[in-house]
């Protein structure tokens, strides 16, 4: 979606940026949910660009049978298995979620006042529709506003300390194909709140041990290959 944009402000000398993230599900990540970020690095490596990578563990905590703190330990878990990546340090950006929402909220930073401008224009028939049922329980409160945080990163605003104050300076997200409902909607909310619509590149789900038909998945160790598998375990798995 819109890539013909990105390489556009590429040859023009143009800013932008990279966008992408990990649901911290599982103490491990696997080889599947590698695609995204090693594509991610080739990108950065290739356009030299700064790089914002989101770790939400509110929403495993939200979703999930987890703790705040199991969610949080998973985070940091996860954000060791994608700097191992290789990304440059000195463009990369990686939070958690739980602690760059609190540092925001003290603060009272753009990425507040982003994410409450997105959560006015995201219509809870929509969210309901695609997302999950709404009720009057916070939790679920908590879950219709989830894809307003998952959204805010799309936006140069969210980042003041990266970019200076700057606005308006276009996003590339590379994600799994799963993720595109949440940009969809961000990318419907963007004009509505003048900002530029992120721009897309989907990757299709890496298929599980037992074949093409599934995905890997973190809730079924017989499906995937962890990051933290022994060579013993990788080859009694395969």
């Amino acid at each position: 979606r819109d890539m013909d944009q990105i390489l556009d402000a590429y040859e023009n000398k143009k800013p932008f940026y990279l966008y992408t993230g990990r649901g911290p599900s599982s103490q491990a990540m696997h080889v599947g949910h590698l695609i995204p970020f090693m594509f991610t690095k080739w990108l950065q490596e290739v356009f030299d660009v700064p790089l914002v990578i989101q770790l939400t563990d509110d929403e495993k905590y939200l979703w999930k049978d987890m703790t705040i703190e199991k969610a949080y330990e998973y985070a940091k878990e996860n954000a060791k298995d994608i700097i191992a990546c290789g990304f440059d340090v000195n463009k990369t950006f990686i939070f958690s979620d739980l602690d760059y929402l609190g540092i925001v909220i003290i603060q009272l930073s753009a990425f507040t006042v982003t994410k409450e401008q997105i959560s006015t224009c995201f219509s809870s028939a929509l969210i309901k529709d695609d997302i999950v049922i709404m009720t009057s329980s916070p939790v679920c409160r908590s879950k219709i506003s989830f894809p307003a945080i998952q959204a805010a990163p799309s936006f140069s605003s969210s980042f003041p300390q990266i970019f200076n104050g700057k606005e308006n300076i276009q996003c590339l997200i590379p994600c799994a194909i799963d993720q595109d409902p949440y940009f969809r909607m961000t990318r419907d909310v963007a004009p509505r709140i003048g900002q530029p619509k992120p721009a897309l590149l989907h990757s299709v789900f890496f298929p599980a041990l037992q074949g093409a038909q599934t995905k890997m998945s973190a809730s079924d160790p017989n499906s995937s290959i962890f990051l933290t598998d022994t060579p013993k375990q990788i080859k009694t798995k395969v």
